[in-house]
C-alpha cells in the first residue's frame, strides 16, 4: 500500500514538472516573437501603431506612423521607402496642445535585420515641422529604432519598428 501511494505522488510530481515545463517554455517563446515587445520595453504609458492614414485624433493631427508617449513629450516616427533610400520622418512634440519641439538634437541607433548597429542624426525641416533622415541600408527584414531626443539637456527616448 506504501509502494503505491510512493509511486502516485512520484507520479504526480513528474507529471506537474512537465507541465511547468512546457508552458513556460511556450510564454518565452510567445513573447520573444512578438513585434510589440521592442516597442513595450520603452518607459512609455501609451503605444500606438495602428494608424496608416492622416487622421484627426485627440491628441492631434497623425502622420500614419507609430506613436509613442513618454512623459509630456508625443513621439511620431514614420518611415517611407523610397527608390533609392528610405526617408525617416519624426515628429516631436511637447505639451498636451502638442507643441512643435524644434530646438532638439535627436539621434537614433538603428539595428538592421542583420544585427548591425548604425547610428544617424536627424535634422530639423521647419516647413514641415518635424525631424528628418535618410537611412541607405536596403536589407529585407525588420529594423529595431531607437529615437533618442535631446530637449535642452531632457533625454526623450522611443523605440520604434520597421519592415523593409
Amino acid at each position: 500500500m506504501k509502494s503505491l501511494k510512493s509511486s502516485l505522488i512520484i507520479l504526480g510530481s513528474l507529471g506537474l514538472l512537465f507541465l511547468g515545463a512546457c508552458s513556460n517554455g511556450n510564454q518565452a517563446a510567445n513573447t520573444e516573437n512578438s513585434p510589440a515587445t521592442s516597442i513595450a520595453k520603452t518607459k512609455a504609458p501609451s503605444v500606438s501603431t495602428s494608424p496608416t492614414t492622416k487622421t484627426e485624433e485627440k491628441h492631434g493631427e497623425s502622420h500614419g506612423g507609430q506613436v509613442v508617449e513618454t512623459g509630456s513629450y508625443h513621439l511620431e516616427f514614420v518611415p517611407e521607402k523610397e527608390a533609392t533610400a528610405t526617408h525617416l520622418d519624426l515628429y516631436v512634440l511637447k505639451g498636451e496642445n502638442h507643441q512643435t519641439v524644434p530646438d532638439a538634437k535627436v539621434t537614433a541607433q538603428i539595428q538592421l535585420p542583420d544585427g548591425k548597429q548604425k547610428i544617424v542624426a536627424f535634422t530639423y525641416d521647419a516647413n514641415d515641422k518635424h525631424y528628418t533622415t535618410k537611412l541607405t541600408e536596403k536589407a529585407t527584414g525588420q529594423y529595431q529604432v531607437k529615437v533618442t531626443a535631446d530637449v535642452k539637456g531632457e533625454k526623450v527616448n522611443g523605440r520604434f519598428t520597421f519592415n523593409q
